[in-house]
């Protein structure tokens, strides 16, 4: 037996899986509160005690760790147009991991600037213009950047005719010059800035969130904890050397404070009608929704629907919604018992909700035109409707019997028949919350994360949009 300890320091809870690398299985898993406030160490220790308990006193041989302690890692993205290299930046900030506070696009204001220094990104991605093209942006955004008050870290990323000029007027500040996220028109180049952020992770950001001595108990703090769920994803869709994948996908993290949402396909226009309008997406694509969550930003699930969607899914009055959701928004750690029917249907009414919000989001959506040909359509982002297999995972997904209904949100609705979001699929429940262990352990076993991911996530009904209204009906009844 070979013995291998994977680490998430996250936000609240501090989560350990242990692996037996040479028989691919899961030796356990375990949790603790997260004490960023004292000792990270001792919600590892909490931890490890419980997993002791549960498999006895194993020698691990080799230790690995991810985190979003302590707000994760925080950046801000600055472009040119909106659409454009402002969207790649963030496209390429959320790709490493990052919780993306605010995207600039144009001129940065003074009060921009204040804006900036009051978030204090842990990082700062400053991209404009493709290569030969615009200079004058990103040598204006420079300067601003320059009479910044925070020390926090720049990444240069755009017109790489003009990097060295803002290298030169942001001299002061601790800079690093990458590829232009967006050399050609359209054409998103996201990987070495990606590679860039998860360095500057490494060689500073551990250092900043009070993981230092965590990092010194294990080989090293990897990456944060969403670039990890990233790597599980692609690996698990695309295969490795050895172990093929399973194809496409979407994945759903669904949180307390924020829904994530993972996208593997290149989601390019599928009919001869159908044009692809503005950035190309990358394969592997990461949103989050920070306006979403089941219990921190649970008005945010209302505020997007409508009270009346809640009560109508829950079975509950409106006012009795209002009343359970204020409730939650104070009181964030109580969970559904066996006997609350009523906070039991309003999680499920709120995850769906959120889902339903969150993919609908990340999914792309069709524009109707009408051309010398007929009717003729644009696409903006992924076109995700072939994708056959859904993943979830968050505890409003796993700790209730009604998974594969509150993941059937996810699909595409006729109603909302624009959208892109796939039509049909299957359901993959992470139960024991081992995906972004199984990102962390890719690094070194990408077969054996692989196989493990294979075996361990379990499959719910393959549902429909069609079942989800059936099986909606039958509950009312």
């Amino acid at each position: 037996m070979k013995a291998v300890l994977l680490i998430d320091f996250g936000s609240t809870y501090t989560k350990i899986t242990a692996v037996d690398v040479d028989e691919e299985k899961i030796l356990g898993t375990a949790q603790s509160y997260t004490t960023i406030e004292t000792d990270i160490i001792n919600g590892l220790n909490n931890a490890l005690a419980i997993l002791k308990e549960k498999i006895g006193d194993i020698q691990f041989e080799e230790q690995y760790a991810c985190s979003s302690a302590a707000g994760g890692l925080r950046m801000v993205a600055i472009g040119l147009v909106p659409e454009l290299t402002a969207k790649a930046a963030r496209q390429a900030s959320l790709g490493a991991g990052a919780k993306v506070i605010k995207t600039y696009s144009y001129e940065l204001t003074e009060g921009d600037l204040e804006e900036i220094d009051r978030i204090n990104p842990d990082i700062c991605l400053l991209t404009g213009g493709t290569d030969g093209g615009n200079k004058e942006n990103i040598v204006f955004n420079a300067r601003m950047l320059a009479k910044a008050k925070n020390p926090f870290p720049i990444i240069i990323a755009g017109n790489r005719n003009c990097a060295d000029q803002c290298q030169e007027i942001l001299k002061e500040k601790q800079t690093y010059v990458c590829e232009n996220v967006m050399p050609r028109l359209d054409i998103p180049n996201v990987e070495p800035v990606q590679k860039k952020i998860r360095e500057i992770f490494l060689e500073q950001i551990v250092k900043a969130k009070g993981l230092s001595r965590a990092q010194q108990l294990v080989q090293g703090i990897l990456m944060p904890t969403p670039s990890a769920m990233l790597t599980a994803m692609k690996l698990l869709a695309k295969g490795c050397e050895g172990e093929d994948g399973i194809g496409d996908l979407v994945g759903v993290d669904l949180g307390g404070a924020t829904t994530d949402i993972y996208s593997m396909s290149f989601g390019l226009p599928t009919t001869g009608m159908t044009a692809l309008k503005g950035l190309r997406e990358e394969y592997a694509k990461r949103t989050v929704e920070g306006d979403i969550g089941m219990r921190y930003s649970i008005h945010g699930i209302v505020d997007a629907t409508d009270i009346a969607r809640v009560s109508e899914l829950s079975g509950l009055s409106e006012q009795r919604c209002k009343e359970l959701i204020d409730y939650l928004s104070v009181h964030t750690d109580v969970v559904p018992k066996d006997d609350d029917d009523e906070l039991e249907a309003l999680d499920y009414a709120l995850a769906s909700l959120a889902i339903e919000v969150a993919v609908t989001r990340h999914a792309g959506h069709l524009e109707q035109y009408y051309s010398p040909m007929g009717i003729s359509y644009m696409q903006m982002g992924k076109d995700l409707t072939a994708v056959k297999t859904v993943i979830v995972t968050g505890g409003a997904l796993i700790h209730t019997k009604r998974t594969a209904q509150i993941a059937s949100h996810a699909l595409f609705n006729p109603l909302d028949a624009f959208s892109l979001k796939p039509k049909e699929a299957q359901v993959l429940v992470d139960r024991k919350y081992i995906l972004a262990a199984m990102g962390i352990l890719s690094t070194e076993y990408p077969q054996t994360a692989l196989r493990i991911m294979k075996k361990e996530l379990v499959k719910a009904e393959k549902m429909s949009k069609e079942a989800l209204i059936a099986a909606e009906a039958e509950a009312e009844e």
